[in-house]
């Protein structure tokens, strides 16, 4: 039987955070637990995870919050099926930047620490996204796109790799690396 090698890809999978990476923060309604009931997506965010899905990427939600939060809104547009793991901090007991959320997330995509070089983190907050990503190694991606977080990294492990204004530049950024 002839078997047709899959070409070698830099890039193995990408993390995803959900407020004001996804989602839009100013636009959240809550309930007296604190879950989000309902929220808007930034412009282009639906269109982003169709896309990185499309095109073969593992996903991952990483994300702090309450379970439910996440069901609510990405359930609510359809995007919370499309990731293939979910690292929640109510759910794995700890919040970004432990180290904990990151690696729940991949060992649940069975990505070895060896390979965390090639997995991309995408999110909105400094001290926690990108720090979290850039102490374990992975490419971090920061999207400075609302204006309710530190816009300057506190120290070297707060500095991106990548900073991108907008959810579809990610595209752009997933090919050169690719």
């Amino acid at each position: 039987m002839n078997t047709i090698a899959q070409p070698t890809r830099n890039l193995l999978a990408i993390c995803l955070d959900s407020g004001d990476t996804l989602v839009d923060e100013g636009t959240e309604i809550k309930d007296a637990r604190g879950a989000v009931l309902e929220a808007e997506l930034i412009p282009g965010a639906a269109a982003l995870v169709q896309q990185i899905k499309q095109r073969g990427y593992p996903l991952a939600l990483v994300a702090d919050g309450p379970a439910a939060t996440f069901h609510n809104v990405l359930g609510h547009y359809g995007l919370y099926d499309l990731f293939d793991a979910w690292a929640i901090s109510e759910l794995v007991g700890a919040e970004k930047p432990d180290a904990a959320m990151f690696q729940t997330a991949l060992a649940q995509l069975a990505i070895a620490p060896a390979d965390y070089g090639r997995v991309m983190m995408v999110g909105n907050n400094l001290s926690r996204d990108i720090l979290g990503a850039n102490r374990l190694g992975l490419i971090s991606v920061w999207i400075d796109w609302a204006p309710r977080r530190a816009k300057t990294p506190a120290n070297a492990l707060e500095t991106p790799d990548y900073t991108i204004k907008t959810p579809l530049e990610l595209l752009s950024l997933i090919d050169k690396l690719a």
